[in-house]
């Protein structure tokens, strides 16, 4: 059995589910889930830059995130468990400026999301997960930012009975910035 790419476009503009190729037979899967110049053939131009992995336990929730500048665009892939994972739109000149959506990702499904550049991601574990990242840039630590992932106006549904109820967050994520927050900064540097 061979499956080719398939590139959905999401509501939030530029944002995509991406099913990756897969070949499968008696030995078990191949499994291509990048490649330039198809992503390209699809109207995403996708540079890689870095590939980093997380491994996560049932209950981390790693909040919304993003870089101030040199904005990355990521391929987030979960490669073992399952997680629900989430993207906002930040462009400030967008229509869907602030809304977010909300994608189960898993091993078993092997899909990727794409979450362009100017958008905040993060997720939660339901099952003890690895996840792959492949960036369009660079991790800088000093621009790294956040949205606290309970933030009263986004008003993410995380499937919080998943997981029991039972959060796990780190001291960072415990600390960031609400919307309005994040929005009096965008607001201020035009």
């Amino acid at each position: 059995m061979i499956q080719q790419f398939q590139f959905e476009e999401l509501d939030l503009k530029g944002a995509y589910i991406i099913k990756p190729f897969v070949a499968k037979d008696e030995r078990g899967d191949f499994i291509k889930d990048y490649s330039e110049e198809v992503f390209k053939e699809n109207g995403l131009d996708h540079e890689l830059k870095e590939v980093f992995y997380t491994s996560s336990e049932k209950g981390v929730i790693r909040a919304i995130h993003f870089q101030r500048v040199k904005e990355q665009a990521k391929l987030v892939r979960c490669l073992t468990g399952k997680i629900f994972d989430v993207i906002v739109d930040l462009r400030k000149t967008s229509p869907t400026f602030g809304k977010w959506r909300g994608f189960y990702l898993s091993g078993d499904r092997k899909e990727s999301l794409y979450v362009p550049e100017h958008f905040g991601h993060g997720y939660l574990v339901i099952e003890p997960s690895i996840v792959s990242y492949k960036c369009s840039e660079k991790f800088y630590g000093d621009l790294d930012d956040g949205i606290m992932w309970n933030d009263p106006d986004l008003r993410i549904s995380w499937p919080l009975d998943l997981v029991d109820n039972k959060i796990i967050l780190s001291e960072k994520d415990k600390n960031l910035q609400s919307l309005g927050e994040f929005i009096g900064k965008i607001t201020t540097s035009i």
